[in-house]
C-alpha cells in the first residue's frame, strides 16, 4: 500500500477497503459517489458548523467522551441545535461503523453544519430545517515514511488567531487562514505551516499542534491561540506521567531553533517528528529519542 499525500502531517497508507465504504447523512447512507449535501447548505455556503475527527482502536472509540464534549461545546458557542444529546449523536457514530462493519484502525470524520438555507446568505435565521450531519469513517493508518523522516516546516506570515478574533477552540469548518498558511509552505519546499500568535510567540502549525523538546523538558505554547487539540492534552499527560517537565508557556523560533527535537499531535498522526523548520536543521535533522520516546508513551495509551 502506497501513502497518500506522503509528505503532510495528515497523510494515511490508501486502503482499497475505503472504496466501498458507506457515508452517513442524517441517518441514511450512501456510496461515495452519492454522498451529498444541499448546496444550500451552511456548511457548503460559509462553512457555518463544526466537526471532530476520533479514531476506532481495537473496537473502542479514542478519547469519545473528550470528542463528543468539544463538538458540543463548538456547537453551543455558535447556537447550533445538534439535534442529539451526547450519548445520542454517539450511538450515530456506532450506528455508522457496526453499517460498515468496522472495528480497527478507523478515523472518523464528524461535520455538523447549521442545515439547510432557503437561500444562500450569512442570516442563520433562514435555516429551514434542522443541522446536518454527515460520518465519514475510512480505515487509515498514519503514514510510515513520515515517521521515519519527519516533517519540514516553514513560520507563515499567517498569523494564529487571538480568541476576540477567532477561538481556536471553537473547531470550526471555517479553515481559510489555514489552508493559506499551508500553501504557502507548500509554495516554500516545505509540508507543512509553522504560525506564531499575534505577540510573534510561536503557537501552532496549521493543523497540527507543536511541541519541542529542550534536555528532558516538553514545552509547548501557553494555549491561547492554539488548538484545542485532545492528542496534544494526551501527550503531556503522557510525558508527566513519565515523571518529566511539561513548560506550558510563550517561547520565541530562537528557541525553536536550539531545540533538541520537535514533533506535531493530531488525531490521525499521533506523534509526528518534525525534521527541519525553515531549512535549518532541528536537532540532528531527524526524528530523535525523546520523540520515539513520547511516541511511546503515547502508543502505550492509546492501545491501553
Amino acid at each position: 500500500m502506497t501513502p497518500l499525500s506522503s509528505s503532510s502531517s495528515q497523510s494515511y497508507v490508501k486502503d482499497p477497503r475505503n472504496d466501498g465504504v458507506e457515508i452517513y447523512v442524517n441517518g441514511e447512507f450512501f456510496s461515495r459517489d452519492e454522498a451529498k449535501v444541499s448546496i444550500f447548505d451552511a456548511g457548503f455556503v460559509l462553512g457555518d458548523g463544526v466537526w471532530e475527527g476520533i479514531r476506532l482502536i481495537n473496537g473502542k472509540l479514542l478519547a469519545i467522551d473528550e470528542h463528543i464534549d468539544r463538538i458540543f461545546e463548538g456547537a453551543c458557542s455558535i447556537q447550533l441545535d445538534i439535534g442529539f444529546d451526547k450519548a445520542g449523536l454517539v450511538e450515530e457514530i456506532w450506528k455508522c461503523l457496526r453499517h460498515n462493519k468496522m472495528e480497527d484502525g478507523v478515523h472518523i470524520r464528524m461535520m455538523i453544519s447549521r442545515g439547510r438555507k432557503s437561500t444562500p446568505n450569512q442570516d442563520p435565521r433562514f435555516i429551514v430545517g434542522g443541522a446536518t450531519i454527515v460520518i465519514v469513517a475510512e480505515w487509515k493508518q498514519p503514514n510510515p515514511e513520515l515517521k521515519a523522516k519527519g516533517l519540514r516546516l516553514m513560520t507563515s506570515t499567517i498569523r494564529c488567531s487571538t480568541p476576540d478574533v477567532f477561538d481556536l477552540r471553537l473547531n470550526s469548518h471555517s479553515r481559510l487562514n489555514f489552508i493559506q498558511a499551508l500553501i504557502q509552505a507548500i509554495n516554500m519546499g516545505a509540508d507543512e505551516a509553522l504560525m506564531l500568535d499575534d505577540r510573534g510567540f510561536v503557537a501552532s502549525c496549521n493543523s497540527t499542534n507543536f511541541f519541542i523538546i529542550r534536555g528532558d523538558e516538553l514545552w509547548t505554547s501557553d494555549g491561547m491561540t492554539c488548538f484545542n487539540g485532545i492528542t496534544r492534552k494526551k501527550a503531556i499527560r503522557v510525558w508527566k506521567d513519565a515523571g518529566l517537565a511539561v513548560r506550558e508557556a510563550p517561547f520565541t523560533l530562537a528557541e525553536v531553533y536550539s531545540a533538541d527535537e520537535a514533533f506535531c499531535t493530531g488525531t490521525l498522526g499521533g506523534i509526528t517528528p518534525v525534521a527541519t523548520i525553515d531549512g535549518r536543521p532541528i536537532g540532528t535533522g531527524k526524528p530523535g529519542p525523546k520523540t520515539a520516546r513520547i511516541n511511546d508513551l503515547y502508543q502505550a495509551y492509546i492501545q491501553g
